[in-house]
């Protein structure tokens, strides 16, 4: 597509220009990916917990990013570089892999956020969120597409906008910044906002969010967002966040990082502002670039009860990479985070087979797992 072209020009272009403290490890490959590893790859490159196993449950995809189950155990998955959303049926005869797939709509600008609401299913495309009606059961929809929310901006990067639906039954719509580091003129940008189902009466829940790519609510029904910290200040700085998010927080972008660290572009000036953001709940490593975040519910497995689990696409951005796998946050009776590692396996000795990009919990447990670099799709199966 266009879009995804002109995006790997921009970003070439930004890495040949860059001053020589800033030095990245990135080559058109890590950019456009590879092939599905084979099942040996898997057997053998990926570590889990004990009691975990991990295999490829569909594959041969472009470029998948959001993945939703439905009420059925079926999926649908947005590919944005394929302009689609497509359906993928659950593993029906125990071999751990989809059945099969179908096209559920079409011919969208970078299709990305998916949220399930009554009989409907809402996509979030590069400028617009739409909504179409649609049967679980079938998998199939029914009318006309609709565009209910339209004008969000559509210039400079970070292009994803992510949907899903409160606990108060309104929708929630994350939109990144369009620089690495600026002053926005879209109100829009580096936000979280929220609509009625219908797409009207906008509120912008929280600002300075630098690129929330995803949010989840946990068990209590307070809302986290990953954020994804500005480059080149170095390797280790600054670090990428979880965010505790509250109606009208400001989260320090663009005059702030890390723990309110003032910005050295941008911070001077606005010493009020930053006086008011609000820290990061926890911290990742510089340019881990987490993107999806879903918190496990249930208790099919007891060691995930009450986490969330995190996928941390990796850095593009490093003299060294890291990141490139999934992790898990647990929190203790005092509020404190520990980071652990769930998925691993994805880098190793500086070479790349995938960045795990969404999560998604299964019906009874199980976890799956999108990767958008080797185009497929994981399946993280527990067995006491």
């Amino acid at each position: 597509m266009l879009i995804a072209g002109s995006l790997i020009l921009i970003l070439l272009a930004g890495i040949f220009l860059l001053p020589s403290p800033y030095a990245v490890n990135i080559s058109l490959g890590d950019i456009i990916g590879g092939e599905a590893p084979d099942t040996s790859v898997v057997d053998s490159r990926f570590s889990v917990p004990e009691g975990f196993r991990i295999n490829i449950f569909a594959k041969d995809l472009t470029h998948p990013r959001v993945i939703r189950q439905l009420s059925t155990g079926d999926f649908i998955l947005s590919q944005p570089r394929k302009g689609e959303v497509t359906f993928l049926e659950a593993d029906k005869n125990g071999d751990g892999i989809s059945e099969s797939r179908h096209n559920i709509i079409d011919n969208l600008d970078n299709p990305h956020g998916l949220a399930l609401y009554k009989d409907w299913l809402y996509i979030a495309e590069l400028g617009a969120v739409g909504r179409v009606k649609f049967d679980q059961k079938t998998g199939q929809t029914t009318g006309e597409y609709q565009r209910i929310i339209t004008g969000l901006p559509t210039d400079g990067g970070h292009w994803t906008r992510t949907i899903r639906f409160g606990p108060d039954g309104l929708l929630y719509l994350s939109v990144g910044s369009s620089c690495n580091v600026c002053i926005e003129k879209d109100e829009l940008r580096s936000t979280i906002s929220r609509y009625q189902p219908d797409g009207s009466g906008r509120e912008i829940l929280a600002t300075g969010l630098r690129n929330s790519v995803d949010f989840d609510w946990d068990n209590q029904g307070e809302l986290y967002a990953t954020d994804n910290g500005r480059d080149f200040l170095g390797d280790d700085f600054p670090p990428d966040e979880l965010n505790h998010i509250v109606s009208g927080g400001f989260y320090g972008w663009p005059f702030a990082n890390g723990d309110n660290v003032h910005d050295p572009d941008f911070g001077k000036g606005h010493e009020a502002e930053i006086a008011k953001a609000i820290i990061p709940y926890h911290k990742f490593r510089a340019h881990n670039a987490p993107l999806g975040i879903t918190f496990f519910k249930g208790d099919d497995i007891p060691a995930l009860k009450d986490a969330a689990m995190v996928a941390l696409h990796g850095s593009w951005n490093r003299s060294v990479k890291d990141g490139y796998k999934v992790v898990s946050l647990h929190w203790d009776k005092d509020g404190r985070v520990e980071e652990k590692d769930l998925v691993t396996g994805f880098l190793k000795d500086g070479n790349v087979i995938g960045r795990p990009a969404f999560v998604e919990q299964g019906q009874n447990g199980e976890i799956y797992i999108t990767d958008d670099f080797s185009k497929v799709v994981y399946r993280l199966t527990y067995k006491p």
